[in-house]
């Protein structure tokens, strides 16, 4: 095994001899990683597999700064992340001697000149490490989950949050996770890190400490990952499309992707397969409603991830076009399922796509309700009435009605049905029980037919007229003359019957 690594050492020198600081740095990777190996394994076996995984995932070594401490920021935004609370976490960290610095994207919303919404930080303390300091501190922990990979959540006075993660770089990976390693090594944190937009740390002097060149890409606006797009994708697949949703929000076009990054994701689309539904959908939300949305989906879908990600292999791209022009006729924001809905032809799609993503309650019976709905508008459903009528119907929901309306570009009539005051219907089942009737199945039958006169008559008659004027004929009209059953009847009240139950309650079953 040591001849092993003297031949891997005398690879990497003659490979790298023309680049001197490229290869110090390639050579600390290896040396630290090879260690990780030596402490790590228990038995020859297991200690060969870790070492050709670890040497694998090293790929051909990342553009390197010979200087990575090259700036120094002073903007706003920068000194407007200063709270009491940030400052007294920094007088901790300073006070136990560890280094601290602003990590990922807070750093790249700052140099965008935004301020950031949340500050994720870096150390060289280990978890234990912290946890020690702050117990003396009296500093109180929260969300202890994180703290096996490396994280650990300091409250700050009792009032602000501050996620600290320790230094590390990955041991093994499989395409959805790492098994980490602590390091106290800037440089190969850095190296981990999917994006070189997200590879930046800010020291609280301002110093910008950039490795791999991604303040450059930064402002020339590019997407470009740490090292080879391939080794980064297949350290964990999820970055796919963390790539487009990174570009939705760095990007000035919607299409100036680089040719060999897109190889890269077409030849790892399989990939996606074994990344839960959970996570896709929280990378596609964000995707489909940041800038360049519905040209990132098509080229998501032209890459050949859609089915990855429970889209039907032949989407409906036309419809999806259509939608996204349309939905300039109205306010947003516009709830994302709303978006791939398009994409789909059938209801056994929607749930195919529910099956997949794991979507919400709102979202599953919204994309059903759709798909179930959109062919009757102009139809079935024409007038103001018909949608009144609609939101008026049990289990109905009245937003789902509304969405149906902007999905079909129906601007007049959404407009109206927003400003409707939606009146309440005066029966309820327990009234009908105290006129004398009984919880049977019926019951859902005479509801609705008392509540389609109600609705006929502009919302204007009484509970007590439908009790007297007109309950007596609804319970003629279910009744069936001995000897001559009324077969249609039966059919049509069946029908209405499992219709009521179906919608109301197909996603409980």
């Amino acid at each position: 095994m040591q001849n092993s690594f003297g031949t891997i050492s005398r690879f990497c020198r003659l490979y790298l001899g023309r680049k001197q600081n490229f290869a110090r740095a390639f050579r600390i990777n290896i040396a630290n990683r090879m260690s990780l190996v030596n402490q790590t394994a228990k038995n020859s076996s297991l200690h060969s597999t870790s070492l050709r995984e670890n040497l694998k995932v090293l790929g051909v070594p990342p553009k390197m700064r010979s200087e990575p401490a090259f700036m120094k920021i002073d903007s706003p935004e920068f000194h407007g992340i200063f709270t009491d609370e940030l400052q007294a976490l920094i007088d901790i960290f300073k006070r136990y001697n560890y280094e601290l610095r602003i990590a990922g994207g807070a750093v790249r919303d700052i140099l965008m000149g935004i301020k950031p919404k949340d500050i994720d930080l870096a150390t060289t303390a280990t978890p234990d490490q912290m946890k020690e300091m702050f117990n003396k501190q009296e500093v109180r922990l929260i969300n202890a989950k994180g703290e096996k990979h490396g994280t650990i959540t300091p409250r700050i006075h009792n009032k602000e949050n501050f996620e600290v993660t320790t230094l590390r770089i990955d041991v093994r990976t499989d395409g959805r996770h790492a098994e980490v390693q602590f390091t106290t090594d800037w440089q190969l944190d850095a190296n981990r890190r999917d994006l070189t937009i997200n590879s930046m740390f800010l020291g609280f002097d301002g110093t910008l400490y950039d490795y791999f060149y991604g303040y450059e890409d930064l402002m020339q606006r590019r997407v470009v990952f740490v090292g080879e797009a391939d080794v980064r994708i297949k350290e964990d697949y999820l970055r796919i499309l963390r790539y487009f949703r990174f570009y939705g929000r760095i990007a000035k076009e919607p299409s100036k992707h680089d040719v060999e990054t897109l190889k890269a994701i077409r030849a790892n689309a399989e990939g996606l397969a074994r990344i839960s539904g959970e996570r896709i959908w929280a990378e596609l939300q964000k995707i489909v409603v940041g800038n360049f949305g519905c040209e990132l989906v098509q080229e998501i879908i032209s890459c050949g991830l859609g089915s990855y990600c429970g889209l039907p292999v032949d989407a409906n791209i036309d419809e999806f076009k259509r939608l996204c022009a349309d939905l300039e006729n109205f306010s947003k924001p516009h709830t994302p399922i709303f978006y791939l809905i398009a994409l789909l032809h059938t209801t056994e799609e929607a749930i195919s796509l529910h099956q997949r993503l794991k979507l919400s309650a709102f979202e599953r019976d919204l994309a059903f309700f759709i798909t179930q709905n959109r062919k009757k508008v102009g139809v079935e459903f024409c007038k103001l009435r018909d949608y009144q009528r609609l939101c008026l119907q049990p289990n109905a929901r009245r937003e789902f009605v509304e969405e149906l309306l902007k999905y079909s570009n129906e601007v007049k009539l959404y407009n109206e049905l927003k400003a409707w005051q939606m009146p309440r219907f005066p029966l309820t089942g327990s009234i009908l029980k105290e006129h004398g009737l009984t919880a049977d199945k019926r019951m859902g039958v005479i509801m609705t037919r008392l509540r389609s006169i109600w609705i006929d008559s502009d919302f204007s008659i009484t509970g007590e007229e439908l009790l007297t004027n007109h309950l007596t004929e609804v319970l003629e009209s279910l009744k069936t003359p001995p000897g001559t059953p009324n077969k249609k009847k039966e059919v049509r009240m069946m029908i209405s019957l499992l219709f009521n139950i179906y919608f109301g309650n197909f996603y409980a079953l």
